[in-house]
């Protein structure tokens, strides 16, 4: 996780949002616990409020599961599930406005795709 919080979104949305990136890049697995409200407060000098609402986020999306007096770990199929929701994001964030504009100037899907591919060359 980063250290340091910015100004783009509300703290509790980034403590999520940091355990989430932790998860699909693999450094959160599976089963794994995961840092708890006191230990996220305690390190970022936040809230623990702050940080239960950002962890609450996860256990809401399925992501993290809460074990009674032990803590909170990475759900079964987490890494999976993220990844799919990503993979949707980044198509209407990227993908769809790209597609777009190229069919706005004429460029066929061949030229797109050999955009890409001679990018992805170097």
């Amino acid at each position: 996780m980063k250290s340091t919080f910015d100004d783009t979104k509300p703290i509790f949305q980034q403590i999520a949002d940091m355990i989430a990136d932790d998860i699909v890049d693999g450094l959160l697995e599976e089963g794994e616990q995961i840092p708890s409200t006191t230990e996220l407060s305690k390190f970022y000098q936040i809230n623990r409020a702050t940080a239960q609402k950002g962890l609450a986020i996860l256990v809401d999306a399925g992501l993290v599961y809460k074990q009674r007096g032990v803590g909170m770990f990475v759900a079964a199929n987490a890494k999976e599930t993220l990844l799919t929701e990503r993979k949707k994001d980044f198509y209407k964030q990227y993908v769809q406005p790209m597609l777009d504009e190229a069919k706005r100037i004429h460029l066929t899907k061949e030229e797109v795709i050999h955009f890409i591919k001679e990018d992805s060359d170097d």
